[in-house]
């Protein structure tokens, strides 16, 4: 479960660019900062709510992140891109792991965590996912040449007798599977079959979603 320590409603009104955002908080406008600097088009349209943390700090110069958006006719979507890994890690502390290190690197890439379980080596990669369409996720919202980049290193670590794994986190409720947006980035589809081809293992992590707080709710072995 991932918590957040002070919450404030507000009213979207305008993203002037991918990290700041103007936001309406008791009757005035606020600067804020988004925690998430993909497109979000679809969620963070102009009078929608929206669920900020007060972080409020001198060494900040925005007080609020926005972490949170009420998409109309479907209900709240966490698109706090850093909560993935933060909730994942916590899950992950769950299972029976005999070691566990965030930020692996392996290649030319930082993989989101590397586990171990007696004489396995695993390999996790997160991705957060916040695009709907139809009831069903989509990652990306926008070309991630990286997300490719982390796709081909699981598929190679494969060969090298590695357990791969990559996470979907589902960051909203009544979500059960998501695929890769292929109208969006054509490659990230490509690199994900061939991953899946290779033995790489596809998790959809559903959650449940506050404007509080995240957790996990999924129960799965990781072999």
């Amino acid at each position: 479960m991932m918590r957040y320590q002070k919450i404030k409603e507000g009213i979207f009104l305008e993203r002037p660019n991918r990290f700041i955002a103007k936001v309406e908080i008791d009757g005035a406008i606020e600067t804020v900062h988004v925690k998430n600097t993909g497109r979000c088009k679809e969620i963070l349209k102009p009078g929608v709510k929206v669920i900020l943390e007060d972080c409020e700090s001198p060494a900040r110069k925005t007080r609020y992140d926005l972490v949170s958006a009420y998409k109309e006719d479907f209900g709240l979507i966490n698109i706090d891109s850093q909560m993935p890994g933060k909730v994942v890690k916590e899950w992950l502390e769950t299972k029976d792991f005999t070691y566990l290190k965030p930020e692996y690197t392996i290649g030319k890439s930082r993989i989101d965590f590397y586990m171990e379980k007696g004489e396995q080596k695993y390999l996790m990669e997160v991705k957060g996912c916040t695009l709907e369409k139809d009831g069903i996720g989509f990652f990306p919202d926008a070309p991630t040449e990286r997300g490719v980049k982390h796709l081909k290193e699981l598929t190679a670590a494969v060969k090298e007798g590695y357990h791969c794994m990559v996470a979907f986190v589902i960051q909203m409720e009544g979500i059960h599977e998501v695929r890769a947006n292929t109208d969006t980035h054509p490659a990230f589809g490509e690199a994900l079959e061939e991953a899946k081809a290779a033995g790489v293992n596809v998790l959809f992590l559903e959650c449940k979603i506050t404007p509080e707080e995240i957790t996990i709710f999924t129960d799965c072995d990781i072999e």
